[in-house]
């Protein structure tokens, strides 16, 4: 994170040669930015962010290959300090939030004025969160209304739930299995669902995001 008075150095990761390099000239062209590469893709995103060590990525969502949001996710995990602008075209719901959820400091739409995207760009740079207007009025009405009945991992079914909490409680497949009355087999699906919907690669990163959401507490019911 820089300060107010200190150059802002800019990653910009976009799949479109044309986009990317008007956004280069935008951003080279006003004074306190620095545009130190491009990426083309989500992977190369995660290579040239590590590499290069900007201080914020102007990312793109939709790649080939590996997407912005997951890049999003592993180049804030790897380097916490790098602040990470989402612009893209996709304005639903769900991709700001997933955005969100990944470590994104800010999102704006692509038809954004090149003004707009430079304050987001000092914004996100100096260690301020920031949305489009429309966004942060939807943002404000997603978290700010208390939801008495929410349920944490809303996109897991009901089974997949049953099955992270006695996964979060440290249970192994086979315990599971005969707690649910269902089949190993079927237990590996549900475990496998559970892993690609919470986007962890194995058990312990599905533990670890499970009890961060109070999942695991409850004792084991045996038998029954």
């Amino acid at each position: 994170m820089t300060t107010d008075d200190d150059e802002i150095r800019v990653l910009i990761a976009d799949d479109h040669p044309m986009y990317r390099g008007g956004l280069r000239v935008a951003l080279t062209t006003t004074a306190g930015l620095d545009v130190v590469g491009e990426a083309s893709d989500g992977e190369e995103a995660i290579e040239r962010a590590g590499a290069l060590q900007p201080d914020v990525v102007v990312m793109d969502v939709n790649m080939p290959g590996l997407n912005g949001i997951e890049a999003t996710r592993r180049i804030v995990a790897e380097s916490p300090h790098i602040g990470v602008l989402v612009l893209t075209m996709f304005d639903e719901d769900e991709t700001v939030f997933r955005a969100m959820r990944a470590g994104a400091r800010g999102y704006l739409l692509k038809g954004a004025s090149q003004s707009d995207i430079v304050r987001a760009v000092r914004a996100v740079g100096t260690g301020n969160a920031i949305f489009g207007p429309g966004l942060a009025r939807r943002l404000i009405s997603y978290f700010g209304t208390p939801s008495a009945g929410a349920v944490p991992f809303g996109d897991l079914t009901d089974r997949e739930r049953e099955v992270l909490e006695l996964l979060a409680a440290g249970h192994s497949n086979i315990e599971i299995s005969r707690h649910l009355r269902i089949s190993a087999k079927t237990v590996r699906n549900h475990v496998s669902n559970v892993f690609a919907k919470l986007q962890v690669a194995d058990r312990a990163g599905a533990i670890v995001r499970a009890r961060e959401a109070g999942l695991g507490r409850s004792e084991f019911l045996r038998g029954g």
